[in-house]
């Protein structure tokens, strides 16, 4: 299928041919009819891309913060490569559209197969030929209604959230200061509200449109048009002035915000819709104690995981207009003819056209506010499209490793991917992703064969000798094991499982197959500081104890980490590298673990046991210093002290002073690990890691959440 995409480094635009999105449970399978361009959020994105890193930089400060703290924790290197390899990347254009519904997910049967749709959402409701779209960003379009009024739909739910944030009351007056698509559609819905409205705005056709659609009065943003609009709005208000302002412009000028409080009566309410500069004027805010609120977007439920993306509704006895709400509210004000669209529609281009389109737009070379993407025709007895495969021609090869990958997310793409495109052993034949953008990017970096939307044609593609789990913990397990009945050597990343129950079936997939070739992304103990420090600390008499601190730092809170009853618990994700690292270092599995929670929700502090008699204890807290090193290791025992700080340096007291070595980056020892991996599988030989050491590990980690459960020692199934 076509998609419009955008590489936000270059700031190249496309139409690209990826393969279209699997229809999941919860949501829609949708073939777009009409899909709107928002003029001033894509453009704004498209501006922003065609920067310069500085100017990205100078755009995004909070970015900026994240990426120092990552220096300081991960090192330069390991930062460079993942803010390049975010960068570096397509990404979806588009967020308001129209179709007709080719499928439905288990837990959608209230729509059903041909029905026309509006849809919503910047990942769901893309410029693409098809998109799947859960159930709560999906409205039913009435009876009369065009599809081509109906794709104004999520645009129209901005502008009403934004209306409704102003809380007007017949009679009032308003002005909308910037009368662009969001602003003409909030003029519209303030006419229909009973209110008296006005407008300003840079571009004079705008104006006009505006009060043709029942503004009193609108004017230029310069001072005689203000001074003019003034005058008509004093006298409309009987001197008070605007009982309601909302600004709906965007740019980096502080007129609107001045404007707004030279307008505004005493105690009036100033409502931000667009974005715009907000320095606000302190005397003249003060004076007159404005109410400024902000419009998040559609309405309430946006930004919600559990809301947008489980289906979970908000009731309406407590939140009556939901962001799915409003756009039924706005399908059905087009429906009863309270409101027009179809006015503010000056060009509709077939989706072939994108790139030139928004260069014209950029320029300002296409007069109007409301601009469509119009897609093929198919036949009236349509199928849900084959979801399947999209291959370019390849060379030959010869006793190499044939890969597949299920999942190409960040880590992915920045720590395993670049590895394995230089490994000569290693092809990369065959990537499926949930996101169509996600598997035309990773073919374009690194050189897929084939690329497809299903997990499915990665499991049942024969010609791989290898498959890659990099998907969320939630889906490790059975992906693992579909993968090992299928014959295939499996590297899952780590967890390899989030529950005993996951662990017991992992184990009776491999009795049952005869295949344990089975890795999983334990790469620390390939890390080469660490594997020195081992060789130069050499093996101690007696029992040794590991002190490891894990300063992980704090999750930003829209991470699906946070989801712990769908993905497990945060230590459950990532606990087991450390678990691994112990043992390995021991040379011996772990058999009872005792934990006991943090400070910070999330933060726990793990005892081992191990077989041979040694004690770790690992430190998991979240909330020390961002600029802290993320990883320290101690180690002590026979008369002897070792230190591994952040994989950078690493010191062992044997003698009267202490030995150390560093090194200039980071290396956490996935190039090693994954070398290792592929030459197991291309020579038949084992694993890198075996097979009972994996499970020891992830046993042992479940036990984790266990402990903190029952507040006492839990025993390691199978290690005593």
């Amino acid at each position: 299928m076509k998609q419009v995409a955008q590489n936000y480094k270059s700031g190249e635009l496309a139409v690209l041919d990826v393969p279209p999105p699997t229809c999941a449970p919860g949501g829609v399978l949708i073939r777009s009819l009409y899909s709107l361009i928002s003029t001033g959020t894509e453009l704004m994105k498209v501006g922003e891309a065609k920067l310069s890193l500085v100017g990205k930089a100078k755009a995004r400060p909070d970015q900026v913060r994240k990426v120092l703290d990552s220096v300081a924790q991960q090192g330069a290197v390991n930062t460079y490569k993942k803010v390049m390899n975010k960068l570096d990347s397509y990404t979806p254009l588009g967020y308001s559209l129209c179709g007709v519904v080719v499928e439905v997910g288990a837990g959608a049967e209230e729509f059903s197969v041909g029905q026309l749709v509006a849809a919503a959402g910047n990942e769901f409701a893309l410029h693409a030929e098809y998109n799947w779209v859960p159930v709560n960003l999906c409205v039913p379009v009435p009876d009369g209604v065009p599809p081509e009024q109906a794709a104004f739909s999520t645009v129209g739910a901005i502008a009403m959230q934004g209306v409704r944030q102003a809380e007007v009351q017949l009679g009032e007056t308003a002005v909308v200061i910037g009368l662009g698509l969001v602003g003409q559609l909030v003029v519209r819905l303030l006419v229909a509200a009973g209110v008296r409205v006005f407008g300003i705005d840079t571009v004079e056709d705008r104006c006009r449109m505006a009060e043709k659609a029942g503004a009193l009065h609108c004017s230029s943003a310069d001072e005689a048009g203000v001074a003019t609009l003034e005058r008509a709005l004093l006298e409309a208000s009987n001197g008070l002035g605007a009982d309601r302002i909302l600004l709906a412009a965007g740019g980096h000028s502080n007129g609107p915000v001045e404007t707004a409080a030279r307008l505004a009566r005493d105690r009036a309410r100033v409502v931000d819709i667009g974005k715009t500069k907000l320095d606000l004027p302190w005397n003249a805010y003060y004076d007159k104690e404005l109410d400024v609120r902000f419009s998040r977007s559609y309405g309430p439920g946006r930004y919600d995981d559990r809301y947008e993306l489980e289906g979970i509704d908000y009731p309406a006895g407590y939140v009556r207009w939901t962001e799915r709400r409003n756009l039924e509210c706005f399908i059905d004000l087009i429906a009863r003819e309270q409101i027009d669209v179809g006015s503010l529609v000056a060009s509709v281009f077939p989706i072939a056209d994108a790139t030139e389109v928004y260069q014209q737009l950029s320029s300002g070379t296409l007069p109007g506010v409301g601009f469509l993407f119009e897609y093929p025709e198919v036949p009236q007895q349509e199928a849900a499209p084959q979801t399947t495969r999209v291959s370019r021609p390849s060379a030959p090869t010869t006793g190499s490793v044939r890969l597949g990958f299920i999942g190409a997310g960040n880590y992915a793409s920045s720590m395993l991917l670049p590895h394995l495109q230089k490994d000569e052993d290693a092809v990369l034949a065959h990537v499926a992703t949930n996101k169509s953008l996600s598997a035309a990017n990773a073919q374009r970096r690194f050189g897929f064969e084939t690329i497809s939307t299903d997990a499915d044609a990665v499991l049942t593609d024969r010609s791989l000798d290898a498959v890659f789990v990099v998907t969320r913990h939630s889906s490790h397990a059975d992906l693992a094991c579909r993968a090992l009945e299928s014959g295939k050597a499996v590297f899952v990343e780590k967890p390899l499982a989030l529950t005993t129950e996951d662990v017991d079936r992992i184990v009776a997939t491999v009795d049952a197959t005869g295949n344990d070739r089975l890795m999983v992304g334990f790469n620390r103990r390939f890390a080469p500081l660490l594997t020195d420090l081992r060789d130069r600390f050499g093996t101690p008499g007696g029992n040794s104890s590991l002190r490891y601190l894990v300063n992980a730092g704090r999750l930003d809170p829209s991470s699906w980490y946070l989801d712990q009853d769908k993905e497990g618990s945060r230590f459950g994700g990532e606990g087991g590298h450390f678990i691994d690292t112990l043992s390995w270092w021991l040379n011996s599995p772990p058999t009872e673990v005792f934990a006991v929670p943090g400070p910070d929700a999330g933060d726990v502090v793990v005892t081992l046991r191990f077989a041979n008699g040694s004690v770790g204890t690992i430190s998991y807290v979240g909330g020390g210093n961002a600029r802290f090193p993320k990883e320290t290791l101690d180690i002590t025992g026979g008369g002897r002290n070792g230190r591994l700080d952040n994989f950078q340096s690493a010191s062992v007291w044997i003698g009267r002073k202490p030995a150390t070595r560093k090194t200039r980056g980071t290396d956490k020892g996935q190039r090693i690990e994954l070398e290792h991996f592929v030459a197991a599988v291309k020579a038949g030989g084992p694993m890198p890691i075996s097979f009972d050491s994996l499970i020891a590990t992830t046993r042992a980690t479940i036990a984790v959440d266990r402990s903190l459960a029952s507040g006492r020692p839990e025993p390691i199934q199978g290690t005593q």
